[in-house]
Formats: C-alpha cells, structure tokens, sequence
C-alpha cells in the first residue's frame, strides 16, 4: 500500500501517523480543558476598597499629575507655598529655622496646568535626588484652601518607550517575521496576567488552578504564535505543559515541606492586610508556577528542534540514537540554564543579602529564613522542572520525528 508524505520547512520528514494523532488529540483536550477552566475560574465584577496608605485626602485613588523641575536652590523651608500653586515665586518662610532643597516645579497636566508648586526636600534616606529639568509625578490632593501637591516619582514613560522600541526594532531586526510574533505574544502573556490571573486571584479562586490555566492559555498562544503551528511547536508544548504539571506538583510539595510563609516580603504582607481573601501561600505557589515558564519554553523548544533536525539530516539514524544525540545538547543546556536560574535569583536577592550582612546574623540563620528560602525553593524548582523537561520534551518529539525505527 502506497502513501505519500508533504515535507516543509517545518516539516522536513515524515511523522509517525499514530504519535500524531495522540500528541494532537492530548493538546485538543488540554485546550478544552483550560477554556472551560478559563470559563469556571473567570473573575466576576468586584470593587476593591482602597487601602488608606493608597488613598488621596478624598478616600479615592491617588492621582498624579506630571511636571518639570525648572528651578532649584538650597534656603530656609518651611514656606507656605509648599505643595500649593502659585504663578510667580513662593511666599518666604515667616521664620528660618532650617534650610533644605527648595524645587520650583512647573505643572504641566491637570486643572493647574501652566502654574507652579513648590518642593521642599529635606536631605536623608528616602528622598529623591531632584535636578534641573527632571520630570517627575505628582501627586494630586487638596483641602479647603485649594490644591496641595507632592512628589510622587520620576516620570518615566518617555525613556521606558524608548528602552521597549530598542528591544522591539532589535528583535524584529533579528529574528523578522518570527520576532514580531515573539512580540505579540508578549502582549497576550500581559492579557492573561492582568485581565485573568491577578483579578482572579484577587476574587480568592484557588491559586493552582488559576495559575495552571493561565499558564497553559500563554503557552498555547505563544508557542503556536511565535513558532508557527506545526509538530515540531506541537511536541515542544506537550513538553512544557508536561513540565509545568511537575512544576506545580514539586512547588505544591517544597512549600509544604519547608512551610515558607512568604510573609517576610513587604509586599505579602500588604496583601494579607488589605485583601484578606488572597491566600499567601497561593500567591506564592502561583508566582513558582508562572515563573518558571519562561525558562521551560526556552529549553522544550530547543529539544523538539534539536530531535526534528537530527533526524532530517540523517535518516538513517534510529530513535533511540537520536534521543541519546538531544539529550547530550539538551545536558549542556541545563547546566548553562540552570546557572541562569540561581544567578538572576541571587542578583535579585543582593539587596536583601547586604542587609542581613550588616546585622551579623549567622550564614545559616540567613539561608533557612523565609526571605532567601523562598529564592532557594524557587530556584530548586525551577531547576528541577527545567531538568525533567528536557528528556521528556525529547522524547516526545522523537516519536514525532521518525515514523519508525
């Protein structure tokens, strides 16, 4: 019985019939699974309270408006123009007492637009280094005798678009058509954190689910996107929900183990306080689950490509010499990925390391607290989802590659 194959770009070789239609049939299914999943865990409409330290005077949010620092000396403070709006120059302060950085800020948004608040930054931790032509926010509240304005921070969306243009031009430049896809997939990640996972977090839906399937919703959409619909993209992303799976399990399993509460980070504590129905421990295991996708698509992408071109360039090579042959690139790519891992963790916790440093507590005081165990847990799992997937991933798409032996 005779039969004929297409071959592609994507698709230099024959596929087993049998591997493809499972492989298909499970990714089918995942998908109904996380839509369905998406449909159950959907957060409903809610209005969250402003925490106070948020609020304006008012009780509302916090508004800002933006501004430029177009004069600045070193006098006595304590003038009654501080914060309010004039035209021309601030009153003097009735009486010298101390001198600080006194800032003549031009307003440049709101109902005040084309006046002037005065700034006065007293010297210390905490408080902002100011210049001549800095653009900054402020923050917008006021009383019964007018408005009343404040720093609130350096203005920075004009030099982040330019930091994002670069990165955009670079990648397009680079990787073209496949860059720009990699790009809209960026925007669909930020979808799915934004107007799913966080608002259902929020609404105390259980944190593995939400993560799982706002993890899963990203890879089917990124991967498909950025490398195109085909088996080769198709076993990649078998491996890394495979992968996520292990990951969620072993992150489950770790924070139980080591009972890390993630309290001893400012921001969980905030949470706890203002939105009492998000579990800690949830966030956390969501935050393990969703940070270690990254890396995994890095590296289950690589092997479904590594698997798929050895076996185009010689046919001849049976399936268990073409898992041997990935396997030994996806082993170098471990050890490079997993020092990645462990260095970008331990860069983010250098601030938190001096700290303890300085407070001469013991080093394994240090490492077993909650603060660096939590890098120490994340790392490990990350770590270990990243190892577990590479001879799962290769597998996979190995079967994908040669119809047979």
């Amino acid at each position: 019985m005779g039969h004929s194959h297409s071959h592609s770009h994507d698709e230099p070789i024959e596929i087993g019939d049998f591997a493809r239609k499972i492989v298909i049939g499970l990714l089918v299914f995942g998908g109904i699974v996380v839509f369905f999943g998406a449909v159950m865990l959907w957060p409903s409409k809610q209005t969250v309270a402003i925490p106070l330290p948020y609020q304006s005077a008012g009780g509302a949010a916090v508004k800002t408006e933006s501004g430029t620092i177009v004069d600045q000396n070193q006098g006595p403070c304590g003038s009654p123009s501080n914060g309010r709006v004039f035209t021309d120059q601030p009153v003097s302060p009735p009486v010298a007492v101390y001198t600080c950085q006194r800032n003549i800020v031009a307003i440049e948004s709101g109902a005040d637009e084309g006046k002037r608040t005065l700034l006065e930054i007293t010297k210390g931790p905490g408080q902002p280094t100011l210049a001549v032509g800095d653009s900054i926010r402020l923050d917008h509240g006021g009383d019964k005798t007018g408005s009343i304005y404040g720093f609130y921070d350096f203005s920075r969306g004009p030099a982040l678009f330019v930091v994002a243009a670069i990165f955009a031009i670079i990648t397009v430049a680079v990787a073209r058509w496949r860059g720009f896809r990699a790009l809209a997939g960026l925007v669909i990640v930020f979808g799915v954190l934004v107007f799913f996972m966080i608002p259902a977090l929020m609404n105390g839906e259980p944190a593995i689910q939400v993560a799982m399937v706002a993890g899963a919703a990203i890879l089917y959409a990124v991967l498909y996107l950025a490398h195109g619909v085909n088996m080769r993209t198709s076993a990649a992303l078998l491996g890394t929900l495979a992968s996520m799976v292990v990951a969620t399990i072993l992150s489950y399993a770790a924070i139980a183990a080591t009972r890390i509460t993630g309290l001893s980070e400012e921001q969980n504590s905030l949470v706890q306080v203002y939105l009492q129905k998000v579990s800690i421990t949830g966030l956390l295991l969501a935050g393990f689950i969703i940070g270690s996708l990254g890396v995994l698509n890095d590296v289950t992408i690589t092997q479904a490509s590594a698997a798929f071109e050895l076996a185009a360039l010689d046919k001849n090579l049976s399936r268990r010499q073409i898992f041997s042959s990935a396997m030994r690139v996806g082993s170098d790519h471990i050890a490079s990925t997993v020092y990645t891992l462990i260095l970008a963790y331990a860069g983010g916790a250098l601030p938190l390391l001096m700290l303890f440093s300085i407070a001469g507590r013991s080093y394994s005081d240090v490492l077993t607290g909650d603060a660096i165990a939590i890098e120490i847990v994340r790392s490990a799992i990350g770590g270990s989802a990243l190892a577990l997937s590479v001879p799962l991933t290769t597998g996979i798409a190995v079967l994908l590659a040669r119809a047979k032996d």
